[in-house]
């Protein structure tokens, strides 16, 4: 991708934003660049020679005007056909690859997120059309990176109950027998946050994706909930907040970084799509996580997330 031109006369010099609006309207102004992105991206760098599968080697293409909505490039010498949007979520879509781009450029750019209702307004599409953008992007290009957390940074870890209206409430923890799902967080600091809906809040649960996640003899901080008792037994350096005794801070010893990532969830949901359904709610905390961990990336969020489509 072009380098962002930062001699931009829009932008005022005090804008910390490393790509707005007027970098994407004059990098894409329209189908056509879209696409000729993605060929030069996923096949040709030079625009012109591409590996050819069917030739087994490095080829010319051209490409000729056809019938088809989705253009494709061809081999000069064996007429095999390239499509630069195969395999990817573009693929067989009849909304055109501009509006694509543009919902993704959104979806990074705002920092609580934007309901598939003003995605509708802002692309002039559907909202059924809008909200199948919004899932695919939340659920293939969002996802969150598998395996542990590394580095000797610290790790937080907490639990939150996201959804619907609390009517009741359970035994134990405080959310539990609502219809809230109950969510796990495990978020290095000054790293990566990782957040997935759990089954329960027992130990047996919560220790499964903790052992996954977080490497062993790791510096571990969470609060005092009996749940996580047996960390210092797996290995972990285990510190607790005592926050039933209206402790929130000492020293070193804290879970507000978690507990900040909670209020971007909490104030996201509620103030953007109102409330999550159980069975959708990985996708919300996926693009949220994905905000979070890309937050200081130079190259802008849109641009990492562009590249992602083309794996």
């Amino acid at each position: 991708m072009p380098p962002v031109n930062r001699n931009n006369p829009v932008r005022a010099k005090s804008s910390e934003s490393d790509y707005t609006l007027m970098d994407f309207q004059r990098e894409f102004p329209d189908d056509a660049a879209c696409l000729l992105w993605l060929w030069r991206t996923r096949h040709a760098p030079n625009g012109r020679d591409a590996h050819c599968p069917k030739c087994d080697d490095v080829r010319p293409f051209a490409r000729y005007e056809t019938s088809q909505q989705r253009q494709s490039w061809t081999c000069t010498a064996c007429g095999h056909h390239l499509h630069p949007t195969a395999g990817t979520i573009f693929h067989k879509s009849s909304t055109s690859l501009h509006l694509w781009f543009y919902a993704m450029y959104l979806m990074t750019s705002t920092r609580c997120g934007i309901s598939a209702k003003q995605l509708e307004r802002e692309l002039g599409v559907t909202y059924k059309t809008a909200w199948r953008m919004a899932h695919l992007i939340r659920h293939k290009l969002m996802t969150q990176d598998g395996g542990p957390l590394w580095g000797d940074k610290p790790v937080e870890i907490d639990e939150a109950y996201v959804g619907g209206k609390q009517r009741h409430m359970g035994t134990g923890r405080p959310g539990s027998g609502s219809n809230k799902t109950a969510v796990l967080g495990i978020v290095q600091r000054q790293g990566r946050v990782f957040a997935a809906p759990v089954r329960s809040v027992q130990r047996a649960t919560l220790m499964e994706h903790i052992e996954e996640r977080v490497l062993p003899a790791t510096t571990v901080y969470t609060d005092e909930y009996r749940s996580y008792d047996r960390l210092s037994w797996k290995g972990y350096v285990h510190h607790r907040i005592r926050h039933a005794e209206r402790v929130y801070v000492s020293g070193d010893v804290h879970t507000n970084t978690i507990e900040g990532f909670w209020s971007l969830v909490k104030r996201g949901i509620g103030g953007v799509y109102h409330s999550v359904s159980r069975k959708h709610l990985q996708g919300y905390l996926n693009e949220y996580a994905w905000r979070y961990n890309m937050r200081h990336e130079a190259r802008g969020r849109f641009q990492l997330l562009l590249l992602r489509a083309t794996l």
